[in-house]
């Protein structure tokens, strides 16, 4: 297709015009390493957030004053302004309701004002966490509508869940494997043509909906893991020994996984094992085992908190 062969093109030339949506810990990561190959642009609704960014203030402290003053990304916050984008990226927080179901609002929105401005010829990839299914199912679908516009056709849609570990200064967004995924076989390989011009190894995925499943499984794989040392922490305290002797002396076994009792925190894995069950129960299965690592990680900072007031006490310590 003409278009793609275009897009393709500018990505083989760096002259490439990319817009990304969303300058929090994952966004702006996003656009800095972009920025170093391409035309960037990063917007986010929030003014302030743009205003301390033009004057290189990140209080994410993702990124020094030095490294803003020398990066080449343009920072706005009207839609209008990236009318001109060829692919548009969107980092966008994915919370839970209240009744632990998915809360889409801020893509949703996004989208609203991305068809205002026009998706014709424009690639559109997703880099948010989101349940299976959700990009077929909703958001392209949603795009279609609202601006008569077919998928492959007109516009193009593509995956690539983040993988950002805020704070982290070791794994950067350069250095961490990226899974791709496309609306087509073709939006698939420019896909990972425009990530492999910045990031070291990328992984083509058959479907979108097998990379937002990856995502998924990865953070609840985790959440399960920490979940059960925590569990074996509180048992150990029944029995009245340490677990951490009892976790040391398992370890000295060659596989056996090393993982330390401890907090659950990050955007991610405390969400997403509920983005999970919610598309499980969508296509009417019923999981057994996916929230009993969430339901024993959210309680067991009322388990260290009895502990440590218990400790206080028998020190008689204020």
């Amino acid at each position: 297709m003409k278009i793609l062969n275009d897009i393709k093109y500018k990505i083989i030339r760096n002259n490439l015009n990319i817009s990304v949506i969303g300058l929090g810990y994952v966004g702006l990561p996003v656009a800095f390493y972009f920025s170093k190959k391409f035309n960037v642009k990063g917007l986010d609704i929030n003014k302030k957030r743009i205003l301390d960014l033009k004057n290189k203030k990140d209080n994410n402290k993702s990124y020094t004053r030095q490294e803003l003053n020398n990066s080449k990304i343009k920072f706005i916050s009207n839609y209008s302004d990236i009318a001109d984008s060829d692919i548009i990226i969107m980092t966008l927080p994915t919370p839970m309701s209240k009744k632990k179901q998915p809360n889409l609002k801020f893509i949703f929105n996004a989208l609203n004002s991305i068809v205002k401005i026009g998706i014709k010829n424009k690639v559109i990839i997703l880099e948010s966490t989101v349940f299976p299914g959700a990009s077929d199912d909703l958001f392209i679908k949603y795009l279609e509508k609202k601006s008569k516009l077919l998928i492959n056709k007109d516009f193009f849609y593509g995956y690539s869940p983040e993988r950002i570990n805020p704070g982290d200064k070791k794994n950067q967004f350069n250095n961490i494997s990226k899974v791709v995924a496309g609306s087509n076989k073709l939006v698939l390989d420019l896909i990972f043509h425009l990530y492999k011009k910045v990031v070291r190894n990328v992984y083509k995925s058959s479907s979108i909906l097998c990379a937002e499943f990856s995502k998924i499984i990865e953070n609840t794989q985790r959440d399960w893991n920490i979940a059960y040392v925590n569990e074996i922490s509180i048992i150990c305290d029944k029995f009245k020994i340490k677990s951490s002797e009892a976790l040391k002396l398992s370890s000295t076994k060659w596989n056996f996984l090393n993982f330390k009792p401890g907090l659950v925190g990050g955007h991610c894995i405390g969400i997403d094992p509920y983005y999970l069950f919610h598309a499980a129960k969508k296509i009417g299965y019923d999981p057994k085992t996916l929230l009993a690592g969430r339901n024993v990680n959210e309680f067991f900072p009322k388990f260290l908190a009895k502990k440590f007031l218990s400790y206080f006490k028998k020190k008689n310590l204020k």
